[in-house]
């Protein structure tokens, strides 16, 4: 079949998906991000690249709206199907529950913005207005929802990209003193951002930079929520690489620049990362009681509650507590809390799941459980599909080499399966 030169054939090439595997590699991510249960086969692609295109199913056509950003119609397809709009804002069964119309309508009307953000090029404009401060927020929202479902690894590039773009609009555009305030804000945001998904990643000098200026630009402004977010993933990184002394060091100062917002989310954020912190240093009743008290400011109303603490939830202490298990040796007790995260962790959370499921096999094969480490390593090979992040990929060394040295049958599969994605 020849490719012809068509509009969606053009938008294709425009974007770097003109290869049928990349186009579904993209497909598939952007169907997962809006929450759409679809395939897509190489011949669809190839019928679509036609002079006259079939109409894609309503499925597909609003995974085609999220990934160009604007309606399927102007691709040169066939009007949309009943029911569909072209604004950006689809009709959703009410049978859906609210958190995912929200997350479709919202991930649908910004993946395409993203999509430029990759490919295409950025002239700051000479006078900046609010509409331009909200434009750059949604893309960094956007890259966060993308982050979180799939991992650092290939956000990095965007991350950096947006942070570059501000740069440029603060020092080239004009703007009122009221506007260059929000895009310093955001800055640090965007700083934050871009150190988070190099953390993931596994590039911790990368990641200590960007916190590096993210705490720069909250010291200019005398933001505390900047300071304190780039303060409490300085901690996670610590903790991370095994430095808890560090990270009790960067969580005293989070809880004092902290004081001021009186959120007890970021309250309960700093005391669990103590919690960590100390039952990595063995001091495990100190431990249990750090993370007490941050299960309680978690049970209390949750004010001032800032944009970024959207993944802390029950998930997330539940993982905690496995984790202090984990350290004081009781890796049944860990296990049975790992499956209580990897159940509560929300949808849009692919990395998460990942490593908590990576982590649940590692605790059960210390556990004595070799058959469940076994299995419940094949379902976390499963998830890697989707996922690309250093993070991940250590936790799956680790239960790689952990189930090498066990000499059972349902191991051996399992540890050959594993080093077969690792080479």
């Amino acid at each position: 079949m020849v490719r012809q030169c068509t509009p969606f054939a053009q938008a294709c090439a425009d974007r770097g998906w003109e290869r049928p595997a990349v186009f579904l590699a993209a497909f598939t991510q952007a169907a997962h991000l809006i929450g759409e249960q679809v395939a897509l086969t190489d011949r669809q692609f190839r019928r679509w690249c036609l002079a006259d295109p079939p109409r894609p199913r309503p499925r597909a056509w609003r995974v085609l709206h999220a990934m160009f950003g604007f309606s399927p119609a102007e691709l040169g397809f066939p009007p949309p199907p009943y029911g569909e709009t072209t604004s950006g804002v689809f009709l959703i069964s009410g049978e859906t529950e609210e958190t995912d119309v929200k997350r479709r309508t919202f991930v649908t009307s910004t993946v395409g913005t993203v999509a430029g953000v990759a490919f295409g090029s950025f002239t700051p404009p000479e006078n900046v207005g609010m509409q331009h401060v909200s434009q750059l927020r949604l893309e960094l929202r956007a890259l966060r929802l993308m982050g979180d479902a799939h991992g650092g690894d290939d956000v990095r590039p965007l991350a950096a990209r947006l942070l570059a773009r501000i740069r440029r609009v603060i020092e080239t555009s004009g703007y009122p003193d009221s506007i260059g305030l929000q895009l310093r804000r955001l800055a640090g945001d965007a700083a934050n951002r871009c150190a988070y998904v190099h953390f993931d990643a596994c590039d911790h000098q990368a990641a200590r930079q960007y916190w590096g200026e993210a705490l720069t630009i909250g010291t200019t402004l005398d933001d505390d929520q900047i300071k304190t977010q780039a303060l409490t993933m300085l901690a996670l990184q610590a903790n991370y690489i095994d430095q808890p002394r560090h990270a009790l060091d960067f969580l005293a100062a989070a809880q004092r620049h902290a004081r001021s917002l009186k959120s007890p989310v970021l309250d309960s954020i700093i005391a669990s990362r103590e919690a960590h912190a100390y039952g990595t240093m063995g001091d495990h009743t100190t431990a249990r009681a750090r993370l007490a008290h941050a299960m309680r400011l978690m049970d209390g109303p949750m004010h001032n509650r800032p944009e970024w603490t959207a993944f802390y939830d029950r998930a997330e202490l539940e993982c905690y507590q496995a984790t202090i298990d984990a350290a004081a040796g009781n890796h049944k007790a860990a296990a049975s809390y790992y499956r209580a995260s990897i159940a509560h962790v929300g949808a849009s959370y692919g990395r998460n799941r990942a490593v908590r499921q990576f982590s649940l096999a590692n605790n059960l094969a210390h556990a004595g459980e070799a058959d469940e480490a076994a299995a419940t390593a094949m379902t976390g090979l499963e998830q890697l599909r989707e996922v690309s992040s250093g993070r991940v990929r250590v936790r799956t060394i680790a239960v790689r080499d952990t189930l090498a040295s066990i000499d059972a049958k349902s191991t051996r599969e399992a540890t050959e399966a594993l080093t077969r994605h690792l080479t």
